[in-house]
């Protein structure tokens, strides 16, 4: 998959850029004064207690929710001028994860990730079974395609979720606490993949309330916080000075 080759990356390329915006819901303010922006190969965590607007931020991301005030830009996309009908394509170019997986329970797992690639224009049976078998070996799912989501485990099921968002290839992962239906070990293995495809050239935007996350592996933090985002400094933990050796 060529676009998860860093070497390709463009790390001052912007993905996503927020300038003097207003984000709202159900006619509320959620965040205001946002300047914000992700560049190509970042690594970015979103925190902030429930109810900050760590979602709604997300949502304004995939054109789920309108832009009230300001101007901003999502992989190429003017989010002030978008029209519906160009929805689809915007998120053609993202690939997005939830906590709640979202997969297809009446449809297999193979089923799940071809329904994806038909709608969004595949033909070849032949090209979708590899571009499904390339993805899954990517995520480092070896279990039968053939197998429902009720079949296999939370862990798994989040696999299946991230390769559904990594068939198209897209410019930015983003991903709404996608370690909150799982349990400490099974989410360390899922940051472990995260971490993986960032070190492929994956730029990933993921909103968490599991700071441990946030300690155990590297990236950019921000803070939403009384309607306020704001990048958090990580504190670096320096070794105290030996002692030299006693004679």
């Amino acid at each position: 998959m060529s676009s998860f080759n860093v070497e390709n990356s463009n790390p001052s390329k912007s993905i996503v850029k927020f300038h003097d915006c207003e984000v709202k819901f159900n006619n509320n303010t959620v965040i205001s004064n946002l300047n914000f922006e992700i560049l190509q190969g970042d690594f970015i965590f979103l925190i902030g207690q429930t109810g900050t607007g760590k979602s709604t931020l997300m949502r304004l991301l995939y054109g789920d929710l309108p832009l009230s005030k300001g101007e901003a830009h999502v992989v190429g996309y003017n989010l002030n001028k978008i029209k519906g009908k160009q929805i689809h394509k915007l998120r053609r170019k993202l690939g997005i994860v939830f906590q709640d997986f979202k997969l297809l329970n009446d449809r297999s797992i193979y089923e799940n990730l071809a329904f994806v690639l038909r709608a969004t224009g595949w033909k070849s049976k032949q090209e979708i079974r590899n571009k499904i078998h390339e993805t899954l070996n990517l995520v480092k799912v070896d279990i039968n395609p053939k197998k429902y989501p009720i079949e296999i485990s939370g862990g798994e099921q989040q696999r299946i979720a991230i390769a559904r968002a990594l068939l198209n290839e897209p410019e930015l992962i983003i991903a709404d606490e996608p370690t909150g239906n799982l349990d400490p070990n099974t989410s360390i293995e899922i940051m472990k993949l995260f971490e993986l495809l960032h070190k492929k050239g994956m730029t990933i935007l993921m909103s968490t309330h599991d700071y441990n996350m946030v300690i155990k592996f590297p990236g950019k933090v921000y803070r939403l916080e009384n309607k306020t985002l704001e990048e958090v400094v990580r504190k670096v933990r320096k070794e105290p000075p030996q002692s030299p050796p006693s004679n």
